[in-house]
């Protein structure tokens, strides 16, 4: 889905004459970031402290044969001298005379980065005395520093979504209305960002579905290729603020984000789309969801989403072209090269004021309307789609889908959720390890710390949406590998590569959020919860080393890890966990109900049928009681079981 990817591979790959160059030159290697994201995030890094330039794809580095230590890098180059850049052929001429006149220099150089690329992913270890609560408002007031209060988000263009920065934000609301001083203006700025994402261009308008990044300020104009490691999340974040706002009305009178009515809705219409376009178009019918799709078709970036005035005017009689083209500011300039692609300028409230119309009328017009273009924009060349199916990323699918499902009692998600599971015990769970990747029926690479942190977490919430005995045992076993393969023993955290890797240059250990979650976040709050469930104390301490591990880093910028500080809020205020039990019946899921009905990011709430009988740890000692009962601990101590509902909710806390 990279498109600077494909141009260079179009015009230099391609091109014979500098193929044959390149092929006299050097032995070539091309990789796929995403099946290999070990060697990216190593030669990234290298890429950053060679040129002291940040890298991005594509990513182009010269190594020496002996030992693979790079000596020179950079991004995409073209094929003519152009943007600054030379041409690719005069780079490969004089990258090789200079590796063949210079060996000298370049030995010096790599030993240099050889000390760095392996000595600054873990500073000094920090005592657990002095692990405190004072970044989670060091966080939010960098996030404050940096948010757009005009377009919502977070820096300037491009503009990337930052999902956890947005999720760190609605907990620390949370976290601080427990305390009594709800911080509304950090509650304001993640709500306002969903708004603003939702109704920008980053946004497929149309058919569903986000793109990457936004390479403007406004949210309008994206880099339009989707990724699966986005969307997952996107249902996970759209649906948990929808969930806020249902049970949080009070608040908003006087929030920017909230002030206007139909923000809920936006939100769940966002979701279901979403979902929509996943089972559509990214779900594969032998289980598992493709990777991406492409920004081009045709050879054109953003073909396959762009209108002409023209075009919409001939599919739309003139009443719908007259609401659509308000609705979407079509009388104002075109926004992507002579062409429009469909950003919200005036809302559904605003446009069915200006109309007068009800909401309810304009809204079935403009979806009569979207769907006719729909229709037509399905008949257009689609852009291309990766079809390899990955463990991390489908990981992220799995909690987006579970986590959409609970809360919209979607039954279809949560059966899509689970079969994607299987899919992956099934196909990537072999002699007890995880593969990373899987293509026309081949299974292949071993896993990363990322393939098991994320699916380790989404087994947990989709343990949360309908129980099965299984799941729990493949949670733990997956638990089990990360401490055996991945655990740095000496110093805390998780490696990014098994301890049966292949020797590379560097072993990465990073905590930093990027694309996706910290893996090294989300196995310290995955543990955490799976330790405080099971009784496990080996869980929870490896959660706690990875914490004292990554304390320095935090510390330095905690906006960039606000992952990790879900993990630290996990243990500084333990979560309430309410395992019930009770026959698989209507009044079970009552009880569970009343524990969900609510934004509650700290309540773990499992509902486990009294038929599950052999359950490991501490849960053996959760017994069913004939009716339901509820036994609800706080960390590491437990209440007494309750067999009252009324008593049950009176327990229940944020």
């Amino acid at each position: 889905a990279c498109h600077w990817c494909h141009v260079m591979a179009h015009e230099s790959f391609e091109n014979a004459q500098t193929a044959a160059l390149m092929n006299n030159l050097f032995i070539n290697i091309k990789v796929d970031r995403e099946e290999r994201p070990d060697l990216d995030k190593i030669y990234q890094k290298a890429h950053h402290l060679i040129t002291q330039r940040t890298g991005g794809w594509p990513l182009t580095m010269f190594l020496s044969p002996e030992d693979q230590y790079p000596f020179f890098g950079g991004t995409y180059f073209p094929p003519h001298p152009r943007y600054g850049m030379p041409a690719f052929t005069d780079l490969l001429k004089k990258v090789a005379a200079f590796y063949h006149e210079h060996q000298d220099q370049i030995k010096a150089h790599q030993q240099s980065l050889a000390k760095t690329l392996n000595s600054d992913e873990v500073l000094q270890t920090t005592s657990i005395d002095q692990i405190n609560a004072a970044p989670f408002n060091l966080a939010r007031e960098e996030l404050a520093d940096r948010f757009d209060k005009i377009q919502g988000g977070f820096g300037g263009a491009p503009k990337f979504p930052h999902i956890p920065n947005i999720e760190r934000l609605l907990h620390h609301y949370i976290m601080t209305a427990r305390q009594g001083e709800a911080d509304e203006a950090g509650l304001d700025m993640s709500l306002f960002t969903l708004k603003k994402m939702a109704l920008g261009g980053l946004y497929d308008q149309l058919g569903g579905g986000f793109c990457r990044y936004a390479v403007d300020e406004l949210w309008m104009i994206p880099h339009f290729e989707k990724m699966l490691y986005d969307n997952g999340p996107f249902l996970t974040i759209y649906s948990e603020a929808w969930l806020f706002l249902q049970t949080n009305n009070s608040l908003f009178e006087n929030t920017q984000a909230l002030s206007q009515k139909g923000d809920d809705n936006l939100f769940k219409r966002i979701v279901l789309e979403t979902a929509d376009w996943l089972i559509r178009e990214m779900l594969s019918k032998e289980g598992g969801f493709y990777s991406s799709l492409d920004a081009d078709s045709e050879g054109e970036e953003g073909k396959f989403y762009v209108w002409t005035k023209d075009k919409l005017k001939d599919l739309l009689d003139s009443e719908s072209y007259k609401f659509f083209a308000y609705h979407f500011g079509l009388n104002r300039a075109a926004n992507f090269e002579g062409k429009w692609h469909l950003h919200v300028f005036h809302e559904r409230e605003k446009t069915a004021k200006h109309f007068k119309l009800s909401l309810e009328e304009l809204n079935t017009r403009l979806d009569k309307a979207q769907a006719t273009l729909f229709k037509y924009r399905e008949q257009r060349a689609r852009p291309g789609r990766d079809e390899k199916r990955l463990t991390s990323w489908n990981a992220l699918m799995i909690k987006g889908m579970a986590t959409a499902g609970r809360i919209f009692d979607r039954q279809d998600y949560l059966q899509i959720a689970e079969k994607t599971l299987d899919y992956i015990k099934n196909t990537l769970w072999v002699d007890g390890r995880l593969l990373a990747t899987s293509k026309d029926g081949k299974a292949h690479l071993n896993a990363y710390l990322d393939d098991y942190a994320f699916l380790l977490e989404a087994i947990l919430s989709l343990l949360q949406a309908r129980w099965r005995d299984g799941d729990l045992a493949f949670a733990i076993a997956l638990a089990e590998v990360l401490l055996e393969e991945f655990a740095d023993t000496e110093q805390g955290g998780f490696y990014f590569t098994g301890h049966h890797h292949e020797s590379l240059i560097s072993r990465p250990k990073s905590f930093t959020d990027d694309s996706v979650p910290s893996g090294n976040g989300i196995a310290a709050l995955a543990l955490g919860r799976l330790g405080f469930l099971l009784g496990e104390s080996r869980y929870l301490e490896a959660a706690e080393k990875t914490l004292q591990a990554a304390w320095p880093h935090i510390t330095q910028m905690p906006s960039a890890h606000t992952t990790l500080l879900l993990a630290l809020e996990d243990y500084l205020f333990p979560p309430q966990t309410i395992i019930l039990r009770g026959e698989a019946d209507r009044n079970l899921k009552i009880w569970q109900a009343a524990c969900q009905k609510d934004y509650a990011p700290q309540r773990l709430c499992f509902a486990i049928p009294n038929d599950a009988t052999e359950l490991p740890g501490t849960l053996s000692e959760k017994k069913p009681q004939g009716a339901v009962v509820a036994y609800i601990c706080t960390g590491y101590q437990c209440n007494t079981p309750i067999t009252s509902l009324y008593e049950l909710t009176k327990t229940l806390t944020l």
